[in-house]
């Protein structure tokens, strides 16, 4: 039986919380040979796979893999970054510098589209979807300490991709705060 209530529902501005059965707890390993971020990123990225590949099966499509880094090689590549590692480009046909900015695009569609893919969260706003990757997650983390690498290289194109194209202006302000 439906019944009629007297009052509207209150309009409500508020973002909700973005909630998955996943753990994304930065535990520390004191192994001795592990990096705990590097670690801690591996980790979040295979607990986002059921996610991300539910998403693809449910949308019929992606938007990872412009970088044509395999989701597998993802993390090794990114955070070699971080430690200021040489790199070698998988790409012979761009500059290392935009197959970086690429594989932080895939990295970000990768955990968007499989957030997305969660009951509930299939019309999150892009400002709650922003907040909770850049401040939720150690992939938001390594992309910060990405940046921070990027910025103090020699290489202009590097540099330049640091500056101004790894992390979005207003989150990179916010966080230097």
């Amino acid at each position: 039986m439906l019944q009629d209530f007297p009052e509207d529902e209150l309009e409500n501005n508020e973002i909700t919380v973005l909630s998955c059965p996943v753990n994304y707890s930065r535990a520390t390993f004191e192994d001795g040979t592990t990096d705990p971020l590097l670690s801690s990123f591996r980790r979040e990225m295979t607990a986002m796979r059921p996610w991300y590949d539910m998403a693809v099966k449910k949308r019929q499509r992606t938007t990872v893999g412009v970088s044509s880094i395999s989701l597998e090689k993802l993390p090794d590549f990114l955070y070699a970054f971080v430690k200021g590692e040489e790199i070698s480009n998988p790409r012979q046909d761009i500059s290392l510098a935009y197959t970086l900015k690429l594989a932080a695009e895939d990295l970000k569609a990768y955990y968007i589209e499989g957030v997305t893919s969660q009951p509930g969260q299939a019309n999150a706003s892009a400002k709650l979807l922003q907040d909770w990757f850049w401040d939720e997650t150690v992939a938001g983390e390594v992309l910060l300490a990405i940046k921070k690498t990027c910025e103090s290289s020699p290489d202009k194109t590097l540099n330049m991709m640091g500056a101004h194209f790894i992390v979005p202006g207003d989150v990179a302000r916010r966080k230097a705060n």
